[in-house]
């Protein structure tokens, strides 16, 4: 055999063997959040910022930024349920607490409040569980983002050995 046609057929062996190890997997396993642990972390989120004297909306989101669970206290008003489910969108989308990533990329915080679903305020906290991004948390309605960054993370403290947990 010529060296041109070794050359192509080993090239073609390597490009083959490359396409069959690079398909996707028929079924995919998803460690994301159930409904009960985000019901929970709702709940104790607006438990957090009641016993701080604010009425807010908790919003958690699964790791794709579906919602789990949506909760508005009673005197919260109905726009900071949005807020939150955007917050929390957020923060699923840079993986990073969505003050975090304010600071971080002042820079594209203008285009990236013009996507629909997303907004770079204080107040969305990601929710991990044994090293895995099992979704977020978006807080809105205390006055200022950092005071609803503060009641996801005491809700999220209360729960953490749940949390910690809940991925095998």
């Amino acid at each position: 055999m010529n060296k041109s046609l070794t050359f192509k057929i080993a090239t073609g062996a390597l490009f083959a063997s490359i396409g069959f190890s690079a398909q996707a997997a028929d079924v995919v396993t998803d460690n994301s959040i159930g409904m009960e642990l985000a019901r929970d972390i709702a709940t104790e989120t607006i438990m957090a910022c009641r016993d701080d004297g604010y009425h807010i909306s908790a919003v958690v989101v699964d790791r794709h930024g579906l919602v789990r669970a949506a909760l508005r206290d009673d005197l919260a008003s109905r726009f900071t349920l949005e807020i939150a489910e955007r917050k929390a969108n957020m923060t699923v989308m840079a993986w990073t607490d969505s003050g975090q990533f304010r600071e971080a990329r002042s820079d594209i915080r203008q285009e990236l409040n013009h996507i629909d679903g997303l907004i770079v305020m204080d107040g969305g906290i990601k929710v991990v569980s044994g090293g895995f991004n099992i979704g977020a948390v978006g807080v809105s309605g205390a006055p200022g983002g950092d005071k609803d960054a503060a009641c996801a993370k005491k809700a999220l403290q209360k729960l953490n050995e749940r949390i910690e947990f809940a991925v095998e």
